[in-house]
């Protein structure tokens, strides 16, 4: 998360609000499946298949951590970004070239 967003959440805090963010993965849309099958579409599906949950997630996934964060199970956390990926981003981590 960015310095800025963690200076919000640390405003908002005082007022009695949070600050959080979710950053989904490739998740299974029309635009997913445009992408798939597009010219980057292999490299696409090779990292779902390698990144560790192997496949696209879903809209009821993404939904499920927004509520989850917007719910009183969650009311401690703040300035926090919440990665909804499959381990995608993991992946990109480990595989970018130099």
């Amino acid at each position: 998360m960015a310095d800025g967003q963690q200076a919000a959440a640390l405003a908002w805090n005082r007022r009695g609000a949070r600050v959080n963010t979710v950053s989904p993965g490739v998740i299974a849309t029309a635009m997913a499946k445009a992408e798939a099958e597009s010219a980057s579409g292999e490299q696409m599906m090779k990292m779902l298949e390698e990144c560790g949950a192997g496949r696209t997630g879903t809209p009821a996934e993404i939904a499920d951590a927004v509520a989850f964060l917007t719910g009183p199970g969650s009311l401690y956390i703040t300035g926090t970004d919440l990665l909804v990926d499959g381990g995608q981003a993991a992946w990109i981590r480990c595989h970018r070239t130099a």
